[in-house]
């Protein structure tokens, strides 16, 4: 172990290379895990970056780089403590699905570009409902549901979650491999605070929707979906109709808000000052011709039928044109 020393805010010295432990790591995740990929920096393959008695920066090496996922998970007054920390030692990392705090924290200490990366769409439950000339495609693929005899309840792990995702991945544009880092994996060792909503035909299993808590001081206040796969046989689809059960039964436990998750490349029109003009249009590009890679266009449009708060979420990098480090990101998460 290095013999240098980290100096904390409470003047206690620790090893610079300390790691929490697995207890120490959730209880920083229980008060400070109020980003939708809080929990998700939990997957396999990740590295952190711990300073005890504050939190951590969860992030993966690949070909050389290093990506941060999330924001860091700490008190938001210990946020840019942080950042300038973790770039001290490195330098050159890049920083995927952050807020704009994050952003302005590193383009103004560090001279960062911070492009938008997507959107997310957040839910407040008090007020969900069905009524709207959008969510008519939501009711008419409930209505379809039940027509065809689908029951949709809660449970554990289900056998048939194997068998439904191989299934479904053959009719995705990426079959290959499934998508990682930015969307956790199916399998996780930690599962606590998790639910699985499974929807059930002729006792069957036919699709699910698993769900990943976020906090915020030590209470759970939301959820985000984060893994789904569902028979394609269904014309409307049977995400809806999973998604509209769940949401009523967190919204009837008195859970804050539902957090849609990412919706790559769905992007404002106006340009932000710190953000890369280049990069921008390489986006653009891809949200226009590379529907092939992965169904952009079908995703924005399946969560904006929930009708929920958009707010923006961004890649932060060193170069105006990043295109090596994008390369490397599209390989991390498998997209190409």
């Amino acid at each position: 172990m290095s013999n240098q020393l980290l100096v904390l805010e409470s003047g206690f010295q620790v090893p610079s290379t300390y790691t929490f432990t697995q207890s120490e790591r959730l209880s920083y995740l229980k008060n400070y895990g109020v980003h939708s990929m809080a929990f998700s920096t939990l997957q396999p393959d990740m590295e952190y970056f711990d300073v005890p008695g504050v939190g951590y920066i969860a992030y993966a090496r690949y070909l050389g780089l290093k990506f941060v996922l999330s924001d860091p998970i700490c008190d938001p007054s210990h946020v840019e403590s942080m950042l300038n920390r973790f770039v001290a030692k490195y330098p050159n990392a890049v920083f995927a699905q952050v807020t704009k705090n994050v952003v302005d924290i590193l383009h103004r200490n560090h001279g960062y570009f911070g492009t938008q990366f997507g959107s997310e769409s957040k839910i407040p439950l008090a007020d969900w409902d069905l009524r709207g000339k959008k969510k008519q495609i939501i009711r008419t693929a409930i209505n379809q549901a039940v027509a065809q005899n689908v029951e949709i309840r809660e449970g554990c792990f289900d056998h048939y979650t194997k068998k439904i995702s191989e299934s479904w991945i053959k009719t995705r544009k990426c079959k290959s491999n499934e998508i990682r880092f930015l969307i956790r994996p199916m399998l996780m060792s930690y599962k606590e605070g998790t639910r699985y909503f499974y929807a059930y035909q002729n006792g069957e299993a036919v699709g699910f929707v698993f769900f990943d808590p976020i906090y915020r001081n030590g209470k759970l206040v939301a959820y985000v979906p984060n893994i789904s796969r569902a028979c394609a046989t269904f014309k409307q689809g049977l995400w809806y109709p999973m998604m509209a059960h769940a949401m009523e039964v967190f919204k009837a436990e008195g859970v804050e808000y539902l957090d849609m998750g990412l919706i790559p490349l769905m992007l404002d029109d106006e340009m932000e000052a710190q953000e890369s003009r280049s990069l921008r249009s390489v986006q653009n590009l891809i949200s226009k011709w590379g529907n092939s890679l992965y169904n952009f266009k079908g995703l924005g449009f399946a969560k904006s039928r929930f009708q929920g708060r958009i707010e923006k979420t961004y890649c932060c990098h060193r170069n105006q044109f990043p295109g090596f480090a994008m390369f490397a990101m599209f390989r991390l998460t498998r997209l190409i």
